[in-house]
């Protein structure tokens, strides 16, 4: 691993004559930025690990002690080399007061250097060795009673041989994090069981490679899908990490991670309780959504019932369903999971969505349907159910399980009703020669005449009265054409009994009576 380097000069030239003699030194040295003042420079190691810097001691607005003291609040390790003139000699009692590493008077010789430079990367890379023996020590002995004492749900005093370790992080102050790999099981759990070993140990592999390589700080595996992290680096550098870890998952793998952070803690009674901050806010991701980073304690389960609104609610997306109203649908489930439920937990929406479905599954049996078959669910609590890791992931598998059965609903509720249409239609036909009406036909098929009249209307565009005396017309003129039947004897056979009322009905729908339309047809 390269000592990373930080160059600060307001001097362009000079400070591309320290490049370049850096970058020829030979040494295991990287380069990781230029900066020509302090503030550039302080807002660089913002994003770069940076474990020594050259900089000038006199620069414009910030001079180079105030820019070294406010890179030591960010990096307490940091070592810092100062460079300056002779005249600089007050300068130079401020760097001795903050601790500098060394000091250079220009012009710089190459020689003093890559000497001083030389030295520097010796101290620097014998620390780094320190802390990666120090984490494969804890790696290879102790995660496990660390994890032990931060599972603890009372914050006992740790034992001797966790406090020593634990001494390492409070030194500086740390934090736990908690990063969770989304979406694991559920969505691995059709793969074969060796290919899903190694998928997830390509994740481990990644976040603790990437981990290592930006000196984020200690990684433990814990148990399933979740690692503990213990930071190696100030608070404001740990959160810019975490979300770094973030996109280099989501970019590297097919997978994402979430992850919850505690507070920062400078003893281990703090450092236990950033470990719950850390777990109730990753307990969050059920209602903030994944792939991100949620900061502290955050209670996921207040305790909240839902009321009589919510009831509304349900019955309204119900009727939307029957409905085939989509847009009603979306708009309730909506309200429904993201205004009032989020406050309940997994617990309040897994019983909304089991009451949702129970009273779905009662209204349909009344018209001898079963949501369960519909759904193609194997038990009225399905397991997938809880398997989603957030309210949105059962969001869109509510929506796309009610948009299907709503249109599942309406697509048999057409053909019922074409069919049922069609025994109407048939019926009339059989028995047209008879004196047939609505209620006649609604008491036959078990409907009410208004319910059928309207049903009817809506199917065919046409009145059922209409219809029928159109279908009837028709007979009469087929009858009509026969030159032997008297019209006294059509009349009787279509059920008129009175033959002025027959003649008045034709009349009616062809313009002209029974007589009148034989002798326009010559019959």
């Amino acid at each position: 691993m390269s000592v990373n380097l930080l160059l600060v000069d307001d001097e362009v030239v000079d400070l591309e004559w320290l490049r370049r003699r850096v970058l020829e030194s030979g040494l295991n040295v990287r380069v990781a930025g230029t900066a020509h003042s302090g503030f550039q420079a302080l807002k660089l190691m913002e994003y770069e690990p940076i474990d020594l810097i050259l900089s000038d001691i006199r620069m414009p607005i910030m001079t180079g002690t105030e820019f070294a003291r406010k890179a030591k609040t960010i990096h307490p390790k940091v070592k810092i080399v100062f460079i300056s003139g002779h005249e600089d000699f007050g300068y130079a009692k401020e760097a001795i007061e903050i601790n500098a590493s060394g000091y250079l008077l220009k012009p710089v010789e190459d020689q003093e250097l890559f000497r001083i430079l030389t030295e520097q990367v010796a101290k620097i890379e014998q620390e780094l060795e320190q802390d990666r023996s120090f984490t494969e020590t804890l790696s290879l002995v102790n995660e496990e009673l660390l994890l032990r004492w931060f599972e603890e749900r009372t914050s006992a005093p740790a034992t001797s041989h966790v406090s020593s370790v634990l001494a390492h992080y409070l030194e500086k102050g740390t934090s736990v994090a908690l990063v969770e790999i989304d979406d694991l099981e559920w969505k691995m759990r059709n793969l074969p069981p060796e290919e899903q070993r190694a998928e997830t140990r390509k994740i481990t592999r990644t976040i603790k490679t990437f981990a290592s390589d930006i000196r984020l700080g200690t990684v433990i595996e814990g148990q399933g899908n979740r690692f503990a992290i213990l930071a190696a680096v100030p608070e404001s550098r740990f959160n810019s990490l975490l979300k770094e870890l973030v996109e280099h998952v989501n970019r590297s793998t097919s997978r994402t991670v979430t992850i919850g952070v505690g507070r920062y803690a400078s003893n281990e009674t703090e450092l236990h309780e950033s470990f719950r901050q850390a777990l109730a806010a990753l307990g969050a991701k059920w209602l903030l959504g994944k792939n991100r980073i949620i900061q502290g304690a955050i209670d996921a389960h207040p305790q909240n019932t839902p009321g009589k609104c919510m009831e509304e609610k349900v019955n309204r997306m119900l009727e939307a369903i029957l409905d085939y109203d989509l847009v009603t649908i979306d708009d309730c489930l909506m309200e429904l999971l993201q205004q009032d439920v989020t406050l309940t937990g997994k617990e309040g929406v897994y019983a909304l969505i089991i009451r949702m479905t129970s009273k779905l599954h009662a209204d349909l049996q009344q018209r001898k349907e079963n949501l369960y078959e519909l759904l193609e669910w194997e038990s009225r609590q399905p397991d997938v159910l809880f398997q989603f890791e957030t309210v949105h992931d059962i969001l869109s598998w509510l929506r796309r399980g009610f948009f299907e059965l709503s249109e599942m609903l309406y697509i048999k509720g057409q053909r019922q009703m074409r069919k049922l249409i069609e025994e109407i239609m048939r019926y009339v036909e059989n028995n047209l020669e008879k004196k047939i009406t609505l209620k006649e036909v609604a008491a036959h098929l078990d409907f009410t005449a208004n319910y059928l009249g309207q049903l009817f209307k809506e199917e065919t565009g046409t009145h059922f009265s209409d219809y029928l005396i159109g279908l009837k017309t028709d007979r009469v003129c087929e009858l009509l054409k026969d030159p032997t039947k008297k019209i006294y004897e059509i009349a009787d056979q279509m059920g008129y009994k009175n033959i002025i009322y027959f003649n008045r009905k034709f009349k009616q729908a062809m313009g002209m009576t029974p007589g009148e339309y034989r002798k326009k047809h010559k019959i």
